[in-house]
C-alpha cells in the first residue's frame, strides 16, 4: 500500500511515517508515504502556490496549476514504481468539509487497496477547476474545519494502515474495535486490567470469572448499553441492518429511555 500526500508542509508526516504501529509498519515494508510539494511544481521564483479569490473576500486560495502538476507528478511514479496500472490510478483523494463522512467500513475497503493521492488543502480553499478535473473523492473528518487537510489525511491514513494484514500483533484487536462488523457496528465495551482494585475501586467480578461465554455476554450488554446512551443513531443503523437480536432488544428494553437523549 502507498499513500502519495500532496502538501506544502511534508515534514508533519514524519509522526506517522516513524512512530507508534504505522511507524513500526512503514519501517517493515507494509506500507510507504510520499510527499509531495506543490512548490516544486512552480514555474515563478517565489514559489507562489496561491493566490487572492476571484470575486473578493477573505484569505487565499490554492491555485490549480501546481496541485495539477503534482498530481500528474504522482501518477507517472505510481505507475514507474508499479504501484498502478495505467487504466486503474489511485484514486486523488481530497480532505474537504464538503466530503462524504470517513467511517470504519471505508477504511476496511481502503485497506483492501493499493493506496490513494491525498491532497491537503490550505489557506481559504483550493481552485474549484483543479477540483472538478482531478478530485475522484472529498472526504470529511466531521462537522468542524482545520488549519489545513495534513491532520485530517494522517487520521485518515492511520484509520487504513493498522487494519493491514501483519500490522497489528493481535488481529482480533481490529475486529473488536468500535465501529466494527464483529459489533455490528457499535460501540465497544469498557475495559479494565491489573491491579484487580484501583483506588478502591475493583474490576467487574464477572471479568475475572473465566467464564468465557459469560464474559461475552456482559461485553455485549455493556457495549448495546453504552451504544443506546452515547450513540443512539448507531443502534439505529444496526435494527435497519437487522443486525440486532431478541435478546439485544431485550437489552436496550432497560436502558433508560432519556439515556440516548441529548449530544
Amino acid at each position: 500500500m502507498r499513500f502519495d500526500l500532496i502538501t506544502l508542509f511534508p515534514e508533519m508526516f514524519a509522526a506517522i511515517r516513524d512512530q507508534g504501529v504505522s511507524g513500526r509498519a512503514h519501517q517493515r515494508g507494509l506500507w510507504s508515504l510520499h510527499a509531495w510539494n506543490p512548490r516544486d511544481f512552480t514555474q515563478d521564483v517565489h514559489r507562489t502556490v496561491d493566490d487572492r479569490p476571484f470575486g473578493g473576500g477573505p484569505g487565499m486560495v490554492m491555485m490549480a496549476e501546481p496541485l495539477a502538476q503534482a498530481v500528474q507528478a504522482v501518477r507517472l511514479s505510481r505507475r514507474e514504481a508499479g504501484a498502478d496500472e495505467a487504466d486503474q490510478p489511485a484514486p486523488v483523494v481530497l480532505l474537504s468539509p464538503a466530503g462524504r463522512t470517513h467511517r470504519q467500513a471505508q477504511a476496511r475497503r481502503w485497506a483492501a487497496s493499493t493506496g490513494a493521492i491525498l491532497v491537503c488543502g490550505r489557506y481559504e480553499g483550493i481552485d474549484q477547476r483543479f477540483i472538478d478535473r482531478y478530485v475522484d473523492l472529498e472526504v470529511s473528518l466531521g462537522d468542524f474545519v482545520l488549519s489545513g487537510g495534513e491532520l485530517g489525511a494522517m487520521v485518515l491514513i492511520d484509520s487504513i494502515v493498522r487494519l493491514l494484514p501483519g500490522v497489528l500483533h493481535d488481529a482480533e484487536s481490529a475486529e473488536q474495535d468500535s465501529f466494527n462488523p464483529a459489533l455490528t457496528g457499535l460501540l465497544d465495551s469498557p475495559h479494565y486490567t491489573r491491579p484487580e482494585t484501583w483506588n478502591g475501586t475493583s474490576a467487574p467480578d464477572i471479568l475475572l470469572s473465566g467464564h468465557h461465554s459469560r464474559i461475552a455476554a456482559w461485553r455485549r450488554q455493556q457495549s448495546l448499553t453504552l451504544t443506546a446512551t452515547r450513540r443512539p443513531d448507531l443502534i439505529e443503523q444496526a435494527r435497519r441492518s437487522g443486525d440486532l437480536s431478541v435478546q439485544d432488544e431485550s437489552i436496550l428494553k432497560a436502558v433508560p429511555p432519556s439515556a440516548g437523549e441529548g449530544e
